[in-house]
């Protein structure tokens, strides 16, 4: 292990993991542990995503384990120190040792933290904050409160190579994580969000020779890399960390993409990826191209309003702009001769990586529809919304995913077709 600091009142180590090790010494060395302990307790509860985390602590040694909050800062202003003192004390903790030495920044969300609460202590009242809070005093969040319901989502998926096509270039994926890993999921089947993280993704790959169909593989693979260590975040730090890592997930696609680039064989290699992200009843989600993701939201008991279809993501082509701008519509943007010119996507000679990234409570009754362009090509949005909800008689026994990619493989089939479908219950 690392030593960060060695004092006459601790020794702080960094383990191989990235796990702070604080050993307590000298005076009141026993004191000083039991009100850090009880303090990192207390600011856990509050859902306090800007402080470390106690993963362990032994009364015998005095030595706890906590998550790494990042690199000490060297400046900063005093303005900025007070505002984020002033801010822990929202949590209802004071700290009594409120200088620049006990501030951190954390890279993977972009966020300043405090660390060693020895010297601080519990206020008997929370200063007044125009941050809401509910009736424990913990300050409300609306997707914190939703992390805090499991739901079991149902699920369909499928893909096809469509009638032009001899290879398919589209990938799929279904996963859950969870504190032993990640694993794949089927086709088909349901799992309940109170056992683990389920992650769904399409990507659509493209490039000379066969590396469209690597493209794809290699976006997907990355993915699973990612989630054992998110899986392990709190609530709180999940949802404020989600957009940064879910970036730099896009961005070590592209990365790969690049490298793998220069190869002959894979000139112009790149990718579009749609993924949805479900922990508990949030739905994070990030995307670039022009695969897509679709909600339907459930209808109101007391409402007189069918379901509707609502595109989530935007199309990152110029066609897309146009008709987010009202300019044109539908029809006009689906016989656009440059409906297929992407502006943005992974690898493929791009630049810069700017992914659309978001998140949203995920209600009963709710669907999520992820697809590529080749759905898109052969079926208009009503009809989206038909074999989802209302499908016809003779295609009842189908999945919903068999149902999309079919009828567009039927209407159109110029290029490949993939969908996945999922249901919260």
């Amino acid at each position: 292990m690392l030593e960060a600091k060695n004092t006459q009142r601790a020794v702080v180590r960094i383990g191989y993991d990235g796990r702070v090790h604080k050993q307590f010494l000298g005076p009141n060395a026993k004191e000083r542990f039991d009100n850090e302990c009880r303090v990192l307790k207390h600011l856990e509860q509050k859902r306090c995503s800007f402080v470390p985390r106690l993963l362990a602590a032994d009364e015998k040694t005095l030595e706890i384990v906590t998550s790494n909050c990042g690199a000490r800062v060297e400046h900063l202003g005093d303005a900025k120190i007070k505002e984020l003192f002033g801010e822990l004390e929202h949590y209802g903790v004071l700290h009594e040792d409120a200088f620049l030495r006990n501030i951190t920044y954390r890279s993977t969300d972009g966020r300043f933290c405090i660390i060693d609460f020895e010297f601080s202590k519990i206020l008997d009242t929370i200063p007044e904050t125009e941050t809401s809070t509910d009736a424990s005093g913990i300050v409300a969040d609306p997707l914190v409160a939703a992390a805090a319901k499991a739901i079991e989502v149902q699920w369909s998926a499928m893909s096809h190579a469509g009638n032009f096509r001899t290879n398919n270039e589209d990938r799929f994926l279904a996963v859950l994580a969870d504190s032993h890993g990640v694993r794949y999921l089927g086709k088909t089947g349901n799992a309940s969000t109170g056992d683990g993280d389920v992650l769904f993704a399409v990507a659509d790959g493209m490039g000379g020779e066969r590396s469209g169909e690597l493209a794809g593989k290699i976006a997907i693979d990355q993915i699973t890399r990612m989630l054992p260590k998110a899986y392990m975040l709190n609530d709180q730090h999940l949802i404020d960390s989600s957009p940064a890592m879910l970036k730099g997930l896009f961005q070590s696609i592209h990365k790969e993409l690049d490298r793998l680039g220069v190869d002959a064989l894979c000139t112009n290699m790149g990718s579009t990826l749609t993924l949805v992200w479900i922990h508990r009843s949030i739905a994070m989600y990030a995307h670039i191209g022009d695969t897509r993701l679709y909600r339907i939201a459930a209808a109101a008991p007391d409402s007189n309003r069918g379901p509707e279809l609502i595109q989530v993501t935007e199309d990152h082509t110029f066609v897309g702009w146009l008709r987010r701008t009202g300019q044109i519509n539908e029809r006009q943007a689906r016989f656009h001769p440059r409906k297929n010119v992407l502006s943005r996507a992974l690898g493929a000679g791009h630049q810069f990586v700017d992914p659309q990234v978001g998140a949203f409570e995920l209600k009963s009754g709710d669907r999520l529809l992820l697809c590529s362009d080749g759905v898109i090509d052969g079926l208009w949005d009503h009809a989206l919304l038909d074999l989802i909800t209302s499908p016809d008689s003779n295609q009842a026994s189908m999945s919903a995913a068999q149902r999309l990619v079919l009828s567009a493989v039927s209407e159109s089939g110029r290029d490949n077709s993939t969908a996945i479908v999922v249901e919260a219950k």
